[in-house]
């Protein structure tokens, strides 16, 4: 295992399924591994920082993505659901905080469905992976890059900063291209779900949060209702004037949610 330093979290390569995973890590605590979205996770953000007071928090670029190896076994979300798994035994983990954003949020229940064994909580934010009759989705494929980032965010200036530090060196334009490749295959078809997840779901025997934006356009919020209907115990918590990445537009309330939340678990 190799690591460099990124910012103040550590970024790693870890060799694992024949997979060169990167993440990045920093903090002290229980463990939170935190899967990101389609778009990715190009560094260490003030969100991750702030959390890294209360919990050794983990956010691995997905197999496929940022930078990550694309291993042969990748075909979908399935195949990245055992892989962190597996990593979880790889790092010798134990009572975890899962938690996931859309794509990663879809990847982190089908985790759940299949093994609890070393979870301690799992949180859901504006997950994809369900689908609601009546209830359309935004297709993050066919739209421009822009009007992706339009979309996800409710305050406009918001997604105005995003555009004005988009880079465009090499390196990033690659890095886009290996993400939407990625997120295609997970996602392609069918749109963002799994039309077998919802039957399972009831298999999730730990504490579960699922947390959304009220404002979403990408994915509808009576998807936060229905994960809430079918997980066990599931609670909701909404975040106002929110799009679809919340820790990115209210970080500040998603992440007091969170810690209310996890620190109402027994250790």
């Amino acid at each position: 295992m190799t690591s460099t330093a990124s910012e103040r979290g550590t970024r790693h390569t870890l060799r694992i399924d024949d997979c060169d995973l990167s993440y990045l890590r920093g903090g002290a605590g229980p463990p939170l591994l935190f899967l990101h979205g389609a778009g990715g996770v190009a560094r260490w953000t003030p969100w991750m920082e702030t959390l890294a007071g209360s919990y050794d928090v983990i956010v691995p670029d997905h197999p496929g993505w940022g930078r990550s190896s694309t291993p042969e076994w990748f075909d979908n979300v399935h195949d990245l659901a055992y892989f962190y798994l597996d990593l979880i035994d790889a790092l010798g983990l134990e009572r975890v905080h899962l938690a996931g954003q859309s794509i990663g949020g879809w990847i982190a229940a089908e985790m759940a469905v299949r093994s609890t064994s070393r979870l301690a909580t799992l949180t859901l934010i504006a997950a994809a992976g369900l689908r609601v009759a009546g209830a359309e989705t935004f297709d993050i494929f066919l739209a421009s890059p822009e009007a992706n980032v339009r979309a996800s965010f409710y305050d406009q200036t918001l997604a105005d900063a995003q555009l004005a530090a988009t880079a465009v060196t090499g390196e990033d334009v690659d890095i886009f291209l290996r993400n939407r490749f990625a997120a295609a295959r997970v996602a392609w078809q069918p749109r963002l779900y799994d039309p077998h997840l919802a039957k399972w779901l009831h298999r999730i025997d730990v504490p579960t949060l699922v947390v959304w934006g009220a404002n979403d356009a990408i994915l509808p919020i009576a998807l936060q209702a229905e994960y809430v209907r079918l997980i066990p115990g599931a609670a909701a918590a909404t975040i106002d004037r929110c799009g679809h990445i919340p820790l990115a537009e209210r970080p500040a309330a998603v992440i007091e949610r969170f810690t209310a939340f996890t620190d109402g678990v027994p250790a």
